[in-house]
């Protein structure tokens, strides 16, 4: 949006206590959502995600799906690192994760309901004003920050910038470090030039501690892969859930776009235009039928820090690539996640 994942365990029929018994219509599942609270998986310390004081976008948008729903929220916290489907979702003690990237396997994705891209960030009047892309003659010999082992630094290598790149870490306990933050520090004071950040991140930073600073999606970099579906995550038995989740999503799609809008996200359509005003309400396609599924096992990279992760398989792109542009080392931010 945006979490680290390990495998899904295999989940069976069956009925615990305060979790609803009747069965679903695909595979003879039991219905393991609570249908009495809205039950969240998330972090404890990941903004602009989530926090253990509601203050991130994911909160205010669990708060959006449980009014439609006529139920109240409750969560289910653990730091974004490996393991956090299997201790939180895979282990029922939440039903729904705000933010992941769609084609997550160990999860059952929702519709997505943003689209966002990576961006770089800088000062203005430093020489890179007018920049669009990471190939810009502008960005040579300009120092960027890039987060290690994230597509960022895929972005970075394929326009030939490495080796002006500094590192700031990627897979961190956000409640003890915050790299992107820092990162975006160092771009105000100077020590490098420019970040290039997944888009929720740096629309969030750009605008707090200090002067603002520039934001510019990179919607027109080909050398790889920058823009990423967010979709809600539940368990891959839970089919009649995420089915009730996409009429949800379908409904307050205004009221959800202007959370997003409201806290910097750069939003981009399926055409990658700039999303500037909250969207009508979206219809959703048809319903579909789902076939029973066992849940996966494997393991997955999941989100780290609120960005999407390196290695993860992604969804085909709008507009067919070339044939040498198969993502590489970014498939599936936040959150990001990021992204």
């Amino acid at each position: 949006m945006h979490k680290s994942i390990t495998m899904l365990v295999a989940l069976v029929a069956g009925s615990l206590s305060g979790i609803g018994t009747a069965q679903a219509a695909e595979g003879n599942y039991a219905d393991l959502v609570n249908r009495k609270v809205l039950r969240v998986c998330s972090d404890p310390a990941n903004m602009p995600f989530s926090n253990n004081k509601g203050e991130g976008f994911e909160n205010k948008i669990a708060e959006i799906i449980a009014d439609e729903l006529k139920l109240k929220t409750e969560y289910r916290y653990l730091p974004s690192s490996m393991g956090f489907v299997r201790q939180t979702l895979a282990a029922k003690r939440c039903d729904i994760i705000i933010g992941t990237v769609q084609g997550e396997e160990l999860v059952l994705n929702t519709n997505h309901y943003y689209r966002s891209t990576y961006a770089i960030v800088f000062k203005p009047g430093v020489g890179l004003d007018g920049v669009e892309t990471l190939t810009d003659p502008k960005m040579q010999g300009k120092k960027i920050g890039i987060q290690i082992g994230a597509p960022s630094g895929d972005l970075v290598a394929r326009a030939g910038l490495m080796a002006q790149a500094k590192g700031y870490r990627f897979i961190v306990d956000r409640r003890y470090e915050s790299p992107a933050e820092e990162m975006i520090a160092d771009v105000r004071k100077g020590e490098i030039d420019a970040a290039v950040i997944w888009g929720p991140m740096a629309g969030y930073y750009a605008t707090r501690g200090g002067d603002k600073l520039t934001v510019v999606p990179l919607l027109k970099d080909k050398n790889a892969r920058t823009e990423f579906r967010i979709t809600m995550g539940v368990r891959q038995t839970d089919s009649a859930w995420k089915r009730q989740l996409n009429q949800v999503i379908s409904k307050r799609q205004p009221d959800i776009d202007k959370v997003l809008l409201d806290y910097g996200v750069p939003l981009i359509d399926e055409q990658d235009r700039i999303v500037t005003e909250p969207r009508t309400q979206i219809v959703p396609p048809p319903p579909e039928k789902d076939e029973p599924v066992a849940p996966k096992r494997g393991v997955s990279q999941g989100f780290t820090d609120g960005a999407p992760p390196m290695g993860m398989a992604a969804p085909a792109p709008t507009t067919p690539p070339p044939a040498d542009a198969a993502p590489a080392a970014p498939a599936q931010p936040p959150a990001a996640a990021a992204p």
